[in-house]
């Protein structure tokens, strides 16, 4: 971690703002800060940690042992640089402290952010999540940050004093050496338990076998071609078994196909009865329909028969009826030539008077005529007025709006 600027206010001895720019102090190499006791060379790493941490463990009180008392507010910014095999990255630490009673402080602003050249990007605003992406960009917890890079004020006998385990997993954490380290060790843990439970596998699987002497590898040779005899003679009463199985197989399946044939004869049997009465029925159908041409001519004939019979009947009914109306048509005649005798002076005067009415009537079908072009020409006319005003209203509702947008602009 390499520190670029660092911004204070309101800690310890600085009131006012105060800017500490590493970069310039950094060009030759090592710098230092020198000053007589109290001057606030500490104060400066105090800063640092609040800003990485969020607290100061030498503070009296927490952050209330380190905050000015002439001032209500505390605030600190830290930006430093980290190297990585991708390049250097610059991140900005913010916090911000508010005094909220005599002998309390509150955290009001937490920032982690990475500074680029296309602006700043915030990666975490509260402050647990601050703490953990410092933790975890730096790989170092607040101790390790303040046993290896801030060592305080009377802390070096105590980092000289950690004990084996501590100082392990500090460097560990320093070198990121956990793959070495705890990681190496549960590998070789889990390798040795995989070890000894192969071993204790190995010796039950001894223990089953028995001894190897000379006198058990002659016995189990015995007893091995005692087993291939027997399983010779197995194999065979197995050979023969299956042939009788695949014989009683087949003598089985005949014996299923001679029931299911037994059955079939025997439903045909129970069937014999019905099939005599529909053979009967089919001759009967048969001599039916040899005698049904003749059934048909027969009433054919019939049918003709009582048609002329019926034909005869009513001409001779007509005939009479005939003889009556030529009867009555004669005394019609003779009745309706009187009367047009009678009537012929005012048949002859009323001639004219009918010739007029066909030429009125004949006037009336002109008129009528004419009348209904006349009705025809106004329908149009008036489905062009009607047209028209439809356009001329679109007209006056286009000028309207056209009148009201000119007013509008």
């Amino acid at each position: 971690m390499k520190p670029i600027l660092l911004k204070l206010s309101g800690l310890q001895s600085y009131r006012e703002q105060q800017e500490i720019d590493f970069a310039s102090l950094t060009e030759t190499g090592l710098f230092g800060i020198f000053g007589p006791t109290g001057s606030g060379k500490s104060s400066l790493l105090d800063a640092i940690t609040l800003a990485m941490y969020g607290k100061v463990e030498r503070a009296v009180n927490g952050t209330q042992g380190i905050m000015n008392h002439s001032e209500d507010q505390l605030s600190v910014a830290f930006t430093f640089e980290l190297t990585s095999s991708a390049g250097p990255s610059r991140y900005r630490v913010e916090r911000k402290f508010k005094r909220t009673g005599e002998q309390s402080v509150s955290n009001t602003i937490s920032r982690f952010i990475h500074v680029t050249e296309d602006g700043d990007h915030v990666m975490a605003d509260k402050l647990a999540d601050v703490t953990r992406c410092v933790e975890e960009h730096i790989g170092l917890k607040m101790d390790d940050f303040t046993r290896a890079v801030v060592l305080p004020q009377g802390k070096f006998a105590e980092f000289l004093s950690l004990r084996g385990v501590d100082r392990r997993q500090m460097l560990q954490r320093l070198f990121h050496l956990e793959q070495y380290g705890d990681q190496l060790a549960v590998k070789l843990s889990r390798r040795v338990k995989d070890n000894e439970a192969a071993l204790r596998a190995l010796e039950a699987e001894q223990q089953g076998l028995g001894s190897a002497g000379k006198a058990d590898v002659e016995a189990a040779a015995v007893r091995l071609q005692e087993a291939v005899r027997r399983a010779a003679e197995c194999r065979k009463l197995l050979e023969a078994a299956q042939q009788r199985s695949e014989r009683f197989a087949k003598i089985r399946e005949l014996q299923e196909e001679r029931s299911r044939r037994e059955a079939k004869r025997q439903a045909l049997l129970a069937q014999e009865e019905s099939i005599l009465l529909l053979e009967q029925k089919l001759s009967k159908a048969d001599e039916a329909e040899q005698r049904l041409p003749a059934l048909n001519a027969w009433r054919s004939a019939e049918a003709a028969w009582k048609s002329r019979l019926a034909r005869a009947e009513g001409q001779e009914l007509l005939a009479a009826s005939a003889e009556r109306e030529a009867a009555g048509l004669a005394a019609a005649e003779s009745a309706a030539q009187a009367a047009l005798l009678a009537e012929e002076p005012a048949l002859r005067q009323g001639e004219g008077t009918y010739r007029r009415a066909l030429e009125l009537e004949a006037e009336l079908g002109g008129l009528r005529r004419e009348r209904a072009e006349v009705l025809a020409r106004r329908d149009a006319a008036s489905g062009g007025l009607a047209a028209s005003q439809e356009r001329m209203a679109r007209e006056r509702e286009l000028l309207a709006r056209g009148q009201k947008k000119q007013q509008e602009l």
